[in-house]
């Protein structure tokens, strides 16, 4: 399905604050030995990805910049598929460096995030009124921590589908607030906040009046419908809508802060600072051209390198573009069919593989340290961590963690790791499920943050260049 942009008219994106004044790197190799470039193209990717299908739009145009080329998931691809190419499915991207042949010993190395972050979901016939205010009707998508979608002003992102099945991206501008309620009227606020996700959740996004009438100062009454006004600003017409998959995401900015600005504030660092932290690694690759990607990533052994974010992965990842459905499995297939690899040196291409599963990792919090292992304490500021989980809900193994300290070792890039208090249960990411859909060696990674499931995350300037150096690494062989 065609996919296209909203319209002029869409409210231009927040640009980052308190980043340092600096050029602009001249090279995608700059950004990922520059701690400022890193911090600014972090940021950048971040302001250009409000949904996730955004997030895989920017990486796409990022791609075509150094020279990949998109490939139509719908059309066999065969022999004259693209040494450097790309698939887009909904909100998920794939892409991957083809050696010039394949060679005995050939494998897939493979790096994998998400795009999705938590957020408020619309739901169908979004449009509610109460008591002379005009609401939105959502749901929570993911896990987020509830109380942060308070008194912060949020805009509506993701795509509209209309009945010809063509998607429609669009973002607005801030648009909508979760009110919290005064401790005048609850006393009890500050000692037990208790949020209930169908009464107290519901963005107000203007003041109900009659059609065609006029607020106070002229302001025109709140649109009678969302719905017809995310068409609107896409350009489309409302009658044409069959559907939509629309998100709030905060509009305030990325900012960089701190007492020497060693520090980024920013919603979806879990997980975009992994997909921007990859595709840093990959254009470092390619050097301004696709045909070098293809002559040098992976050059010692003829490996096929291949970078995968998935969607829904907050949702349990059980979706067609999610790591628990057949995105990935399917593009390898293709991409092994270019190289004339099939049936069972397929296989064996598959168990001579790896992944390296990129997500957001927990940094020792300093005011609640009890809740962290006494003893493995990781901390924002010192390297990327690798993540280990007795019960596999992260799926590193011990051959898995020297995959990654043999990464890390050729990129000069320190490294941690994060484990479980024993009391405090442990997330999960794609790792597990794609280590069971494919049955290859994963570790799982990422870069430390504070806040997760904030919609203001905070990490440290220095982790992300680390963890994209180390990814390149390991693309590159190591």
């Amino acid at each position: 399905m065609a996919e296209t942009a909203a319209t002029p008219s869409t409210p231009a994106a927040p640009r980052p604050a308190g980043e340092p004044r600096a050029a602009r790197p001249a090279s995608a190799r700059d950004v990922l030995h520059d701690a400022d470039a890193y911090a600014r193209a972090l940021m950048d990717y971040v302001v250009a990805s409000p949904s996730s299908y955004h997030a895989a739009a920017e990486a796409a145009r990022r791609l075509d910049a150094v020279g990949f080329t998109a490939v139509d998931e719908i059309s066999p691809w065969g022999i004259a598929t693209p040494q450097c190419g790309y698939t887009i499915r909904d909100g998920a991207i794939a892409a991957w460096v083809l050696p010039e042949a394949a060679r005995d010993g050939s494998a897939f190395r493979i790096v994998g995030s998400h795009t999705d972050s938590p957020a408020l979901k619309l739901k169908p016939s979004a449009q509610a009124t109460r008591d002379g205010f005009a609401l939105i009707g959502a749901e929570v998508y993911g896990g987020p921590l509830l109380n942060s979608f308070l008194d912060r002003e949020l805009g509506l992102a993701g795509r509209l589908v209309t009945r010809d099945g063509a998607s429609h991206l669009v973002r607005t501008g801030p648009i909508a607030r979760v009110a919290q309620v005064a401790p005048h009227l609850d006393r009890s606020v500050n000692d037990s906040l208790h949020l209930d996700r169908q009464a107290h959740l519901a963005p107000i996004w203007g003041l109900t009046g009659q059609a065609g009438e006029t607020g106070e100062a002229g302001a025109p009454a709140a649109p009678a419908d969302v719905e017809a006004y995310l068409c609107e600003t896409a350009g489309i017409d409302v009658g044409e809508l069959a559907g939509h998959d629309i998100l709030t995401y905060p509009t305030e900015a990325p900012a960089r802060f701190g007492r020497h600005a060693e520090f980024i504030a920013s919603s979806r660092l879990d997980n975009l600072s992994s997909v921007a932290a990859s595709l840093a690694a990959l254009e470092s690759l390619c050097g301004g051209s696709g045909k070098r990607a293809a002559t040098s990533a992976g050059a010692a052994t003829g490996d096929v390198v291949v970078l995968i974010a998935n969607d829904h992965e907050e949702v349990g990842s059980a979706t067609r573009s999610g790591a628990a459905g057949p995105f990935l499995e399917q593009v390898l297939r293709r991409l092994a069919g270019a190289l004339t690899i099939t049936g069972d040196a397929y296989e064996a291409m598959l168990a001579r593989s790896t992944c390296i599963s990129a997500d957001a990792a927990h940094s020792l919090h300093p005011n609640y340290g009890q809740l962290h292992d006494p003893v493995v304490r990781p901390v924002l500021g010192d390297g990327p961590v690798l993540k280990i989980n007795a019960q596999q809900r992260y799926a590193t193994d011990a051959v898995g963690e020297a995959l990654w300290e043999r990464a890390c070792a050729a990129a000069g890039a320190p490294h941690q790791v994060f484990v479980s208090n024993n009391a405090v249960p442990c997330g999960t990411t794609i790792g597990p499920i794609t280590a069971q859909r494919l049955g290859i060696t994963t570790v799982d990674v990422g870069q430390p943050i504070l806040s997760m499931h904030s919609q203001r995350e905070m990490c440290a300037v220095a982790d992300g260049p680390w963890l994209a150096q180390a990814l390149a690494a390991y693309w590159a062989g190591a």
